[in-house]
Order: structure tokens, then C-alpha cells, then sequence
């Protein structure tokens, strides 16, 4: 299956080698500033999304000779760039959706930007979808049991509740390990942990769950 990487049109220093994710099987799209980010790390943008009100008129003449495939919206809109290309992103039906340049830079938009990994027709896609930058991982998660890998460039792993609070919450495999812990949303308790083996796994009953993967 596909995979689809969203460049959003984040602080473009926030960036990892996006090169390190070339595929065969992945659609690069672009989001307002987003593409100009792409076409700068050399790589031809299958399709563009935004109002393009942060571009300029030589930005604007650029975007379009490299891209074929632009959605063009009005500054006035209920929903942000990135919304948008996220939804178009889920209905495509893809196995994994990476989202870069949506950190850094602005709070508000950067709050925003994590918070949409925690919207319903998100959590219920069944598609793998996180947000990547140079120093951190971030994905969302509903009641299961999940298994993660040892990643030696992302040691540190954090649980974040969003919900009011996450129930039977179990780590297995990590430094500081849980066993049917509940957790209240504003808490501390599971920042800055590390598997201490190849791989481990978390668990929980009840709630949204934020994992954190993070660098120094």
C-alpha cells in the first residue's frame, strides 16, 4: 500500500533529512509553505493543499509550474491547510501517513497540529499516522496493546493522557515499567522513559493516549 507524507509549512529548521523517507510507494504532499519546503529538499510534489496567503507572488508562480495538483482554498475557512489535507490523506486509504514541518515555530498551530491526531475519523482511520521532526516522533493512540521496537535516534519515550484520564495503563519492557496504572490528563509520571530491550509494549483499557518518541 501507499504511505503518504504531509509537509506542512512549519519552521523549516524543525525538518529531518526527508530524504531518509523516499519510497517507492509514497505521495509527497504539500501543504501551504509545505511546498516550497519540499521542492527545496529536491523532491516534485504529487499535490499541494492550502490558501497560500504566507507565499509570495513569485512563491505562488513556483508552486505552480511544480505542481499539477493544487487545492486551492480561501484564507476563510473553518478548518486549517493541514486538516484538510489530512482528511484527503485518510480517504485514500493509505498504510501510513507521516507528517512533517508541523511542529516549532507558532504555539497555537503547533498545539492544533498535534491535537488532530486525536480527532475521531483519525483514531478510527486504522492507518498508522504520525507527526516527524529532527528531534521527535508523536502518535496517538485508543484502548489495545501495542508493541514498539527499540529506535536508538528516538531513546526517550513519553505517555501523554489527552483524555481526562487513561486506565489500566501496563508498560512492559521500559525502565520504569506500569502495571494497571491510571492516569489523570496533566500528569508527569510517564515522561522520559526508555525500553531497556530490543522491544516492549503498553497497553491500556481506557481513554486517548499520546506516545511521545524524543532525542536530546
Amino acid at each position: 500500500m501507499t504511505d503518504i507524507h504531509i509537509i506542512a509549512g512549519g519552521p523549516e529548521q524543525y525538518l529531518p533529512d526527508l530524504t531518509r523517507f523516499q519510497r517507492n510507494n509514497v505521495i509527497w504532499v504539500g501543504v501551504d509553505r509545505g511546498v516550497l519546503h519540499l521542492i527545496s529538499a529536491g523532491i516534485e510534489p504529487e499535490m499541494a493543499f492550502g490558501d497560500f496567503d504566507s507565499v509570495s507572488d513569485e512563491e505562488r508562480m513556483l508552486i505552480s509550474a511544480k505542481c499539477n495538483r493544487i487545492k486551492q482554498y480561501k484564507p476563510e475557512k473553518d478548518e486549517t491547510d493541514l486538516e484538510l489535507a489530512l482528511d484527503w490523506a485518510i480517504q485514500q486509504n493509505s498504510s501510513c501517513i507521516r507528517i512533517f514541518a508541523a511542529t516549532g515555530g507558532r504555539a497555537d498551530h503547533y498545539f492544533a497540529n498535534v491535537l488532530l491526531l486525536t480527532r475521531q475519523n483519525v483514531l478510527s482511520s486504522h492507518v498508522q499516522i504520525s507527526i516527524i521532526d529532527k528531534q521527535n516522533q508523536i502518535a496517538a493512540y485508543v484502548p489495545g496493546e501495542y508493541s514498539i521496537s527499540l529506535m536508538p535516534d528516538r531513546k526517550y519515550l513519553s505517555f501523554i493522557p489527552i483524555s481526562s484520564r487513561v486506565e489500566g495503563l501496563t508498560l512492559k519492557g521500559f525502565k520504569y515499567p506500569l502495571e494497571n496504572k491510571q492516569i489523570t490528563r496533566g500528569t508527569s509520571l510517564c515522561i522520559s522513559n526508555e525500553l531497556i530491550q530490543d522491544s516492549g509494549t503498553f497497553s491500556f483499557s481506557k481513554g486517548i493516549l499520546l506516545m511521545v518518541r524524543s532525542q536530546d
